[in-house]
């Protein structure tokens, strides 16, 4: 960041996103984050996600996505059978699971786009 002059223009906060309130910021990054927890977890942390960002904030989600039709990124289903036997509730999910999470807290102009290799990232507009 430092070498691209934009360094003044990012910050990173220690912190429980358990039992804190995430920091208000314009754009919150979740990446490799949410596969880890059950789907009550995901949705806490995506309405904690929700109250933190201003209107027009936005929250940027990136993992290996299942494809809607659960047939094409055989990464990204066996990235979730990995969840379930490390974790106590963790899973992958599809962009269509997320974008309707998404909008169950609030969040509007969901989109998912596809990024390198096996990973999608989820944006939502507050």
């Amino acid at each position: 960041m430092a070498a691209a002059g934009t360094a003044d223009r990012l910050s990173f906060t220690a912190g429980d996103f358990f039992t804190d309130p995430l920091p208000a910021a314009d754009v919150l990054v979740f990446g490799h984050i949410l596969h880890d927890w059950d789907l009550h977890t995901k949705r806490m942390l995506l309405k904690k996600a929700y109250d933190a960002l201003p209107n027009a904030g936005a929250v940027i989600v990136f993992e290996s996505l299942i494809d809607d039709g659960r047939r094409e990124n055989a990464f990204g289903r066996l990235m979730s059978l990995n969840m379930l036997i490390e974790t106590k509730g963790g899973f992958d999910y599809t962009g269509a699971d997320f974008r309707a999470w998404l909008t169950e807290a609030g969040f509007r102009d969901c989109r998912v786009e596809h990024l390198a290799g096996p990973d999608s990232m989820v944006v939502g507009i507050r």
